[in-house]
């Protein structure tokens, strides 16, 4: 059992792809960066937010939840993302290093999802099947 958020591989993965978003979005220009780029941010650290607000609940419904509200906000980034690609503030290659990235994001959270169980049982703590 994972005792601490950082050992969760999900959490670490998307910690990490808010430091490239924001390091992105850091060098446009102000119009971009209080339109698109501040919508792009909120999204993607949204991510990680939820899962470690989710962690935090220690109840596996509530974990669960929260987990889907950052799966929510993967394809809201996702959206940021290729609306950032047509409008000209991202060339190709990141564009693609940053979808591939929420493609990985996304496995591994709906992983995560399917890893919290449904019903625990209180004296024992094991998942029921």
């Amino acid at each position: 059992m994972i005792k601490d958020i950082n050992e969760l591989e999900v959490y670490s993965l998307a910690m990490d792809f808010g430091e490239i978003v924001w390091e992105t979005v850091s060098h446009w220009d102000h119009f971009s960066r209080q339109t698109i780029g501040v919508q792009l941010i909120n999204a993607c650290d949204s991510i990680s937010a939820n899962i470690s607000e989710g962690f935090g609940r220690f109840h596996f419904n509530e974990n669960k939840h929260f987990c889907y509200y950052a799966r929510g906000s993967l394809f809201e980034t996702k959206t940021w993302l290729i609306k950032s690609y047509k409008r000209g503030l991202i060339d190709t290659a990141l564009y693609s290093e940053l979808m591939e990235k929420t493609s990985t994001i996304g496995k591994r959270l709906n992983n995560y999802i399917r890893s919290i169980g449904t019903i625990r049982n209180p004296i024992t703590g094991d998942n029921a099947k």
